[in-house]
């Protein structure tokens, strides 16, 4: 069989002029990056800003688990399906980050025979917007410490200091460190640390921002200390918001690629779902709006994460509604949550399957609260039993979900017709009720309260004393009524990873808190996720390589 790379190195690209031509966009309205790849201009749009807007789908999953759901595989087929069904159709992605192309994944541009290329660049360095967040993100850094060193005018107390470096790499060392060691000249000594650029709150602007006026706002409004009275210093403060606004005039705009199949994709901005918001940018996901019939975006990791921030947080921010929600799941990932182990899993086990299902149960009654039609989707590995698919399409009609088998990843667009096909029925029968799962109203406590026991599970929540404190300060600032968005790890309902399954009834700890008042939301940090990964022992970057001038090793 051949690797993910193989296939997308092996591909017939289109030049980028040709997928534009699917969208009703001219040449003259893209800025090209080489052959395949261009950003949407800002000419175009503003042109297609009064065209009817399509149906929106968000594709989301369980939990991920180490047997693979395959998410944006399913995202990218389901495209090509749409495609092959003669309907407009684009997709709507996150970019990568680095950090888990080097780390676990080795990639993040879909597999098999549904994927988006070009592959390699997509994965690594793609248009630059990842960097350019990183810059902007530095310059506000290195601009406050300078501050300290010419005479603290603002008053800053160097122990409140709340903004971080950036990096788009995992590197545990750098989470907490100390700067301005050396001579007097070296800077003021303090401790500060990384986080790891898509948990960044300019990645989290960049893709929330309508434009470039409210990019310029939001950045204007980022709060990086406090004096030593307790008054927030923001951005605006500093001065530094014009030069980080430079820095982002490129990045701002959508990415226009193409996946296996010339499905046109539009992959823009990146944050992660456990310790971000986790949704592609506003603006990419607009643009496909205005300019297909459907459009296909996802959310990251469990529907706990990123479908919740996409429901809660963008949707509300930008005024989407979305018309379908696709549930993607596995019958290996079932069986794992059932407690089978990793090499046991292709081997038939309705038993283990029967109790593993309660993860997809919880995310189906969560997806619920939202009013947003749902269709759950298997996607089908050769080694599942026509029993093991039965259970689950039983175990979901059961519930009032549209039900279908997807086997993109072996057929690409022809293995999505059956999804294809029942989303269009759920699109012509169903009316999607959008809604929050919680008022703005409610305060900052009942908030997190809400999500932890409603969407996760929990039976009650703890606070550290610093997150009280901080909770307490956050609404006496103002920002009280702000969405917020959790940091949890991925794996589990819960803040314990390995809690599989449903768990119910726990206590979700929750140990920090802070206001990212240029985003709009506040983060709400649970157990031990961290906002800087590490690489794993054996990191996917020692099987990457270049031979022949091939890059090989990604996947």
């Amino acid at each position: 069989m051949k690797t993910d790379i193989e296939i997308a190195q092996e591909a017939q690209l289109y030049p980028i002029q040709e997928v534009a031509e699917c969208l009703d966009i001219q040449e003259e309205e893209l800025e090209l990056y080489g052959k395949y790849k261009a950003k949407l201009s800002d000419v175009l749009m503003k042109r297609i800003e009064e065209n009817p807007e399509g149906k929106l789908i968000l594709v989301t999953a369980i939990n991920p688990t180490p047997a693979g759901e395959g998410k944006t595989t399913v995202t990218v087929g389901l495209g090509q399906a749409f495609g092959q069904l003669n309907k407009k159709a684009v997709i709507a992605l996150r970019e990568p980050s680095l950090g888990p192309c080097f780390g676990i994944k080795g990639g993040a541009a879909g597999g098999g025979y549904a994927q988006v290329v070009p592959m390699e660049d997509l994965n690594l360095h793609f248009t630059g917007d990842f960097h350019a967040v990183t810059s902007a993100n530095n310059l506000l850094a290195a601009m406050l410490d300078n501050h300290l060193q010419q005479g603290n005018e603002l008053g800053i107390d160097p122990k409140q200091i709340v903004w971080k470096r950036c990096l788009d790499m995992n590197d545990r060392a750098l989470r907490n460190i100390i700067i301005g060691l050396g001579s007097k000249t070296d800077g003021v000594v303090r401790q500060d640390g990384f986080v790891i650029t898509v948990a960044s709150e300019i990645m989290a602007i960049l893709c929330l921002a309508e434009d470039l006026e409210d990019l310029s706002r939001r950045l204007s409004r980022i709060i990086v200390a406090y004096t030593y009275q307790g008054q927030p210093v923001t951005a605006g403060d500093l001065k530094a918001v014009g030069a980080m606004t430079a820095l982002l005039k490129e990045a701002i705009k959508p990415n226009l690629i193409q996946t296996l199949e010339h499905t046109p994709a539009l992959v823009h901005g990146g944050p992660f779902a456990n310790i971000a918001h986790g949704c592609n940018s506003v603006r990419a996901t607009k643009a496909a709006l205005h300019l297909a019939d459907y459009v296909i975006t996802e959310a990251g990791f469990g529907a706990d994460l990123g479908a919740e921030k996409f429901l809660n947080i963008k949707c509300r921010q930008a005024g989407l509604k979305p018309d379908a929600l696709v549930l993607v799941a596995t019958v290996r990932a079932l069986k794992y949550n059932g407690g089978v182990s990793k090499d046991e899993l292709e081997q038939e086990n309705i038993d283990a399957l029967s109790k593993g299902i309660v993860n997809l149960e919880k995310h189906i009654e969560n997806m619920k609260l939202f009013g947003v039609p749902i269709v759950v989707t298997l996607n089908r590995f050769v080694t599942d039993t026509e029993a093991e698919l039965t259970f689950v399409k039983n175990f979901c009609e059961e519930r009032d979900c549209a039900f279908a088998l997807t086997e993109v990843w072996e057929k690409g667009g022809a293995g999505g017709i059956a999804l294809a096909e029942t989303l269009l029925h759920t699109l012509d029968t169903k009316e999607s009720s959008y809604h929050p799962s919680y008022p703005l109203e409610m305060r900052i406590e009942e908030k997190i309260e809400s999500i932890a026991m409603d969407i996760y599970g929990a039976g009650s929540v703890s606070y550290a004393p610093a997150a009280k404190k901080a909770i307490k300060r956050i609404t006496e600032m103002g920002y009280g009524n702000l969405p917020v968005c959790m940091a949890k790890n991925q794996y589990s309902l819960s803040d314990d990873p390995n809690a599989l399954g449903r768990p119910s009834g726990f206590t979700l700890t929750v140990r920090e808190v802070y206001v990212s008042a240029g985003a709009g939301f506040i983060v709400v940090i649970t157990g031990t996720v961290m906002t800087m990964p590490g690489l794993p022992k054996v990191p996917a970057a020692e099987r990457i390589d270049v031979v022949e001038n091939r890059i090989v090793g990604l996947f």
